[in-house]
């Protein structure tokens, strides 16, 4: 049933969730595992011009090492994986990857929200992915 799931990650704690429902759907469907980590070009164009540059590199170090933590979790479990790193806007960048590399599916966390704002909204991110993706999106209540 699917064939290519896409775990968009950004590297917080409350992804490990998250990466655990995106390897068992994709053990249980023998499907390719597809992480992805947006670099948001707008936190690097609002820096000033003599930071810009060292708030994009932390940006791009900070994705590689996301990345490679779910990589490593996915490759565990013996699942084919394909990372990416885009730059643009998150939501955008998402949905593009989604078309680009034929996405069966998405999983994804809610925002770390607290209260009755976790159960009553989702992160801006994952509601913009749920709105306009194609493909079905699993939201996981990662709840930090």
């Amino acid at each position: 049933m699917y064939d290519d799931i896409l775990l968009p990650t950004d590297g917080s704690k409350g992804t490990l969730e998250t990466i655990e429902h995106a390897i068992s759907i994709a053990r249980d469907n023998d499907a390719t595992l597809h992480i992805l980590y947006a670099v948001d070009r707008r936190m690097y164009l609002a820096a000033s011009k003599d930071t810009k540059e060292d708030v994009r590199r932390s940006m791009e170090e900070q994705g590689e090492v996301a990345l490679d933590d779910a990589r490593t979790r996915a490759e565990e479990t013996g699942l084919d994986v394909v990372t990416d790193m885009r730059e643009g806007i998150p939501h955008k960048t998402i949905l593009e990857y989604v078309e680009d590399a034929g996405i069966d599916m998405v999983t994804m966390g809610t925002h770390g929200k607290t209260g009755r704002d976790r159960m009553a909204t989702l992160g801006s991110v994952t509601e913009r992915v749920v709105q306009n993706s194609p493909v079905p999106v699993l939201v996981v209540n990662i709840g930090e």
